[in-house]
């Protein structure tokens, strides 16, 4: 493992027993096939359910609505990129050469998905303990409050609070489709929700941006077609 991994790691405060798994989750579809979208997908539920862990017990007053802001305040792409920038993931990433041509190691999508990767490959290696330990770090110098709730609903969460409100099933994102070379890729989603039997597409950049723009499309399809 080279000195870079070893730093990372003590930075993470996480050696791995498995050192095949750091190496997965810092690698990026543009480099291998054996790539890091299966941990990011992995990480990005662990992340979720430390996170709203972590809320449950710090703000402690705020009802469900109000802590599902402020969760996806903390998990967006902003914040996830300002933690891995500092971790230090733009000098580790693996990246395809074109991809770092286009200046890959500072993209804020590819390193909060790497973020996301590394939390679900701790996960694996040594169990939901200590990710959510890490998660924990991560988010210590990061200020927590009740007011961020106040900030303006994504699609997704607005989706999610609709769907909670009325009882039903949270709804299911798949990864559909992918347009483009590797290193200039857009992401086609679908988003279903099973009890109304709707299923809505959207496009972008990332992952997260097309599960956002599918949200979006699914929130017009039910204001055209739900008595709400």
């Amino acid at each position: 493992m080279n000195e870079g991994l070893k730093a990372l790691q003590s930075r993470l405060q996480h050696e791995f027993r498995n050192p095949n798994l750091l190496t997965r989750a810092l690698t990026h579809r543009s480099f291998s096939i054996d790539h890091n979208e299966r941990l990011e997908f992995l990480g990005d539920s662990v992340l979720n359910l430390a996170v709203a862990d972590l809320l449950f017990e710090r703000l402690s007053s705020l009802p469900e609505g109000d802590l599902s802001r402020v969760r996806a305040n903390l998990v967006k792409q902003d914040t996830l990129h300002q933690l891995a920038v500092g971790l230090g993931l733009s000098d580790v990433i693996r990246l395809g050469e074109g991809e770092a041509r286009s200046g890959g190691q500072k993209r804020p999508s590819i390193l909060a998905d790497a973020l996301e990767a590394l939390i679900g490959a701790v996960y694996l290696d040594a169990g939901f303990a200590a990710a959510q330990s890490l998660v924990h770090r991560l988010f210590k110098a990061v200020e927590i409050n009740p007011e961020m709730q106040a900030i303006g609903k994504d699609p997704k969460t607005e989706l999610q609070e609709w769907l909670q409100g009325r009882k039903m099933s949270l709804p299911l994102y798949r990864v559909v489709g992918t347009l483009g070379v590797a290193h200039k890729q857009t992401f086609d989603v679908e988003c279903e929700i099973i009890e109304l039997n709707f299923c809505e597409r959207g496009i972008g950049g990332s992952r997260r941006a097309g599960e956002q723009a599918a949200a979006s499309a699914m929130l017009q399809t039910i204001k055209a077609k739900v008595k709400t």
